[in-house]
C-alpha cells in the first residue's frame, strides 16, 4: 500500500500514528527535547497564502515540542508546495518530501495542519484501528478510487479516545460517489463529524505523547 495520503482538492478534509513511527519514519528528538522539522515554501504562493501556511507551522510550536524550521541545508525536510490537491507522505520519508497544497482549495489552516500531521506520522482518524466501535463506513457510497482512503490500519492509538473532532477526520460526505454519506456515526448517527478548523486537544495530546515524552495537554500556551 502506498504510504502516500491523498486528499482531493474541495473535499471536506478531514489520527493516529503509523506503526512506521517506531521503525524510523518518526522525526529525530533534539538532545534539548525539541523536534526540528525543516521545510521549504514554493515560490508559488502569494503573501497571503504564505502567511496561512506559515500560521499553520507556528501552531505546533504553541502547544509541543515540534519546531517547523526553515530549511538551511538539513537533508531530512518538507518541500511544500501546490502540486495536485492536498497531500502529504506519511511520517519522515528521507531527503525532501513533497507536502502538497495546491492552491485555489487547500491553503486553509486546518487543511495545513491536517498534512503538517500527516507529515508527522498520524493516519485520518477514520482509518484508526479501533475505528468500527465509532464510525460504518459505507464503502457501496465511496468513489472507488477513493476506498483506500477509508481501510482500517494498523495504528498506535497513543491511549487516546476516538475523536470525531479530530483535524484528521473526513467529513460525513467525503469522497462521496452519490451525495450519499460515506460515514456514519456509533450509536449516535448524528453526531457531527469532520468538521474541525484547528487540531483538537486530542490531535495535540497524541503529538505530545509521541513526540514530546509529554502525557498531559494542559491548554494552548499563552
Amino acid at each position: 500500500s502506498s504510504n502516500l495520503i491523498f486528499n482531493p482538492i474541495l473535499t471536506l478534509l478531514y489520527s493516529n500514528a503509523d506503526p512506521c513511527t517506531a521503525r524510523g519514519c518518526k522525526w529525530k528528538r533534539n538532545r534539548n527535547g525539541l523536534v526540528y522539522v525543516p521545510y521549504v515554501i514554493a515560490n508559488q504562493y502569494s503573501p497571503d497564502e504564505i502567511q496561512v501556511i506559515k500560521r499553520g507551522l507556528q501552531s505546533f510550536t504553541e502547544v509541543s515540542c515540534i519546531r517547523f524550521v526553515p530549511h538551511e541545508g538539513q537533508r531530512h525536510f518538507l518541500h511544500i508546495q501546490s502540486d495536485s490537491g492536498c497531500y502529504s507522505y506519511l511520517g519522515r520519508q528521507g531527503g525532501g518530501q513533497v507536502v502538497s497544497l495546491q492552491r485555489p482549495g487547500c491553503v486553509h489552516h486546518y487543511i495545513v495542519q491536517h498534512e503538517l500531521l500527516h507529515a508527522l506520522g498520524f493516519h485520518h482518524e477514520q482509518n484508526r484501528s479501533d475505528r468500527d466501535k465509532h464510525i460504518k463506513i459505507l464503502f457501496e457510497n465511496i468513489i472507488p478510487q477513493q476506498e483506500h482512503n477509508f481501510m482500517k490500519r494498523k495504528t498506535n492509538n497513543l491511549a487516546t479516545p476516538y475523536d470525531y473532532n479530530s483535524v484528521m477526520h473526513y467529513s460525513r460526505y467525503a469522497f462521496s460517489r452519490n451525495n450519499e454519506p460515506t460515514m456514519v456515526p456509533i450509536p449516535d448517527s448524528n453526531a457531527v463529524i469532520g468538521e474541525a478548523r484547528n487540531m483538537s486537544p486530542n490531535d495535540i495530546l497524541r503529538i505530545n505523547r509521541l513526540y514530546c515524552g509529554i502525557n498531559t495537554y494542559l491548554g494552548p500556551v499563552a
